[in-house]
């Protein structure tokens, strides 16, 4: 069983000094065995960056990693339960369909660490929980897409209305109407977290009705930009390289900061239930922003700078609001 019995703060300054390992002292002990679970495929953009966190785990001999993609809901805990059966020491997956099976196999098996993305809290001693909290970024890619509009209409495709997502479309919101405060929103949630065409088909409609800047939650409304001409955000990873004179700016996730720590807790011993949704913060490294400064104002771009330099520093806290966001009326 993992070790419950130390206090707080010891346990915390455990999973610290263990988080600064060098690969060289991980090398040292066997590569821990590491699972994921993935309802999707490992290319769409929420998937990737974990999948990326972990081969690049696997790649420092930090790991042995397997992974399972495409697992549907009703799989999903018969896999879990394989994993752990199989001697995987750390697995790491998304339960937002199935929480309280996913916590119930993690009870029955209290020698795994389990690292689930989650709309709640960790559990019992084994069951840790994150999320992409990128709301920072998200901000400061809207104050980008705020400046730069000229019809003052911004479109917003987004896959689910769910906490994780819509804390994110309200801070770009947010940070919008911070440097123009008379930009209007059209909303749409297309009910799915991988329909290009059907996402590509909303983003005709926004532009139609007079958006020309979208916010590209996902996959299919780049496309549709590049298609009418129109300019994108991006969200959790950079694809300016794919849809190029198109992206702005992009919100991006990095999943290193969280992958690693809790690598570190398994390899040292010091794993217990915990959220670790903080560790997708600018200030850990789990998130930041890139800009487009050819197709973005050096005035947007410098004022994008202060406020990010302020968040970073401690100086300026970017809202959470996870209600659902609506359009403009």
């Amino acid at each position: 069983m993992f070790r419950n019995k130390l206090s707080r703060r010891c346990m915390l300054a455990g999973v610290a000094v263990a988080a600064t390992l060098s690969t060289a002292g991980l090398a040292a002990a066997d590569a821990i065995k590491v699972a994921a679970i993935y309802t999707l495929p490992v290319e769409q953009q929420w998937i990737s960056r974990i999948h990326q966190a972990l081969n690049a785990a696997d790649a420092r001999g930090d790991i042995e990693y397997t992974f399972s993609e495409n697992v549907a809901n009703t799989d999903y805990e018969r896999v879990m339960r394989e994993y752990a059966e199989g001697g995987q020491k750390l697995i790491v997956g998304e339960v937002f369909g199935l929480e309280r099976a996913a916590r119930k196999v993690a009870a029955d098996y209290g020698d795994t660490a389990f690292l689930m993305g989650s709309s709640f809290g960790p559990s019992g001693d084994n069951f840790s929980v994150f999320d992409n909290w990128i709301h920072e970024p998200s901000y400061l890619s809207g104050m980008v897409a705020g400046s730069a509009t000229t019809s003052n209409v911004i479109g917003m495709v987004g896959g689910f209305a769910i906490p994780e997502v819509n804390r994110l479309m309200n801070a770009f919101m947010e940070g919008a109407r911070a440097t123009n405060p008379d930009v209007k929103f059209l909303v749409n949630f297309i009910d799915s977290w991988y329909d290009p065409p059907k996402a590509k088909e909303s983003a005709f409609a926004m532009m139609d009705a007079g958006a020309d800047i979208m916010y590209a939650e996902r996959f299919g409304v780049s496309d549709a930009a590049v298609e009418r001409g129109v300019k994108a955000i991006g969200n959790v990873i950079d694809t300016s390289a794919d849809y190029p004179n198109t992206i702005l700016s992009s919100a991006i996730w990095h999943m290193e900061p969280t992958i690693d720590r809790a690598i570190a807790a398994v390899a040292s011993g010091t794993f217990e239930a915990a959220d670790y949704g903080q560790y997708s913060f600018m200030g850990y490294g789990g998130g930041s922003l890139v800009v487009d400064s050819a197709l973005v104002s050096a005035d947007a771009v410098s004022k994008v700078a202060e406020i990010e330099a302020d968040i970073r520093g401690g100086l300026f806290r970017v809202n959470v609001n996870d209600a659902r966001p609506v359009s403009d009326k």
